[in-house]
């Protein structure tokens, strides 16, 4: 796990996000010392939920299913955000980002659980 900080990409191209996982990259907006540390951990700890989901789906698949969950939930009729946070994969982050210890136990596809 490679982290990065660009403000940048996120004024440019992901107005709204503070974060984005690109196997094995995780890209933040702020860094720790501008968002203090419970928020920076939290964060961290989302996008590496998100690169696990994105190795046991064998990366590429990951992207893809992603772009399926969102185009689904617009087709729906959610808008923007809301058919962001009904993707799965985001769903099982969010609820799961403040647990430390999640990923030292969690279980493989739990994603599907959110589906």
């Amino acid at each position: 796990m490679l982290i990065l900080t660009s403000k940048k990409i996120f004024t440019k191209l992901l107005r709204g996000y503070t974060g984005i996982s690109i196997w094995p990259f995780i890209i933040l907006r702020d860094s720790e010392h501008e968002i203090g540390k419970d928020a920076y951990t939290t964060l961290i700890n989302h996008e590496r939920i998100h690169l696990r989901q994105q190795i046991e789906t064998l990366i590429v698949p990951f992207y893809i299913l992603y772009a399926f969950f969102y185009i689904r939930n617009r087709i729906k009729g959610l808008r923007h955000f809301q058919a962001y946070q009904m993707i799965p994969f985001e769903q099982e982050s969010y609820a799961n980002e403040t647990n430390l210890k999640y990923l030292a136990t969690r279980k493989l596809w739990q994603w599907r659980k959110y589906t």
